[in-house]
């Protein structure tokens, strides 16, 4: 029981990653606050997992009086908070398109809503970690935030890599860094995870062709991430701070 009564905030809680977190959470002993702009649908995945050790909150990332609100609702009901994933995955009805069909607008509003509701939760939970004398921040970045895509994976789908993400996954994980040397001496450890591509309805051409730059399975599931968070969230790390790992099969080799 790694996470034994542990409080840890999970962003975007009902996505395809958040809602496995959670599951890991409870399964090794922690509370699983899940943190949802979606309420409707946190409660959904709250009644598919039903357990006792999930709370669904209400929460906008970019939203400073949201955010404070949950922290001092979770400090007033438990006396403490461990961690914080950011795991949410804004982006407005335009993200997804190609290079130069993207426009000036919705590239601001991609990165200020992803990369920027990362920065405030990150800020306003370390604040509170500055008070408490201790906290981990995990983020949850992307292969691409290290490598330049690989777009031959996209030709024959409607499927590309947008450049927002690019931008956010890389701008995170030095985010991730300057947040570790910024809290040095306030035992605050801020990490982030770089995933390879998740499975989640990709036409079949496109699983293949990806799987051919991978060493083993291909695309991952939410799963196959869990067990490094796990490892981060725990006391088994430590004395890991500042670092980014990549969990991707060998596909960025």
């Amino acid at each position: 029981m790694l996470l034994e009564n542990k409080i840890i905030v999970i962003t975007g809680g009902a996505g395809l990653l958040g809602s496995d977190f959670c599951k890991m959470v409870i399964n090794n002993g922690g509370i699983a606050i899940m943190a949802e702009y979606d309420i409707v649908s946190g409660n959904k995945i709250k009644e598919i997992i039903n357990s006792e050790n999930l709370f669904v909150e209400e929460m906008n990332i970019t939203s400073k009086t949201s955010i404070q609100s949950l922290i001092e609702k979770l400090h007033l009901k438990y006396g403490k908070i461990d961690a914080i994933v950011n795991s949410a995955y804004p982006r407005n009805s335009s993200y997804g398109k190609h290079f130069f069909d993207v426009e000036y607008t919705d590239f601001c509003d991609n990165l200020g809503m992803n990369l920027g509701g990362y920065f405030l939760c990150s800020q306003l939970f370390a604040k509170y970690f500055y008070r408490q004398n201790y906290g981990n921040i995990v983020n949850m970045s992307s292969i691409y935030g290290v490598m330049a895509p690989r777009f031959e994976v996209y030709d024959n789908t409607a499927m590309t890599m947008p450049v927002e993400y690019a931008a956010i996954k890389s701008g995170l994980i030095h985010l991730t860094k300057y947040m570790a040397k910024y809290f040095k001496g306030k035992n605050i450890r801020v990490n982030s995870i770089s995933l390879g591509g998740l499975k989640d309805g990709q036409p079949e051409s496109f699983l293949a062709s990806y799987r051919q730059f991978c060493l083993n399975k291909g695309m991952l599931d939410a799963k196959d991430i869990s067990g490094t968070l796990l490892y981060l969230l725990s006391d088994l790390s430590q004395f890991v701070n500042g670092q980014n790992i990549t969990v991707d099969d060998g596909f960025s080799l």
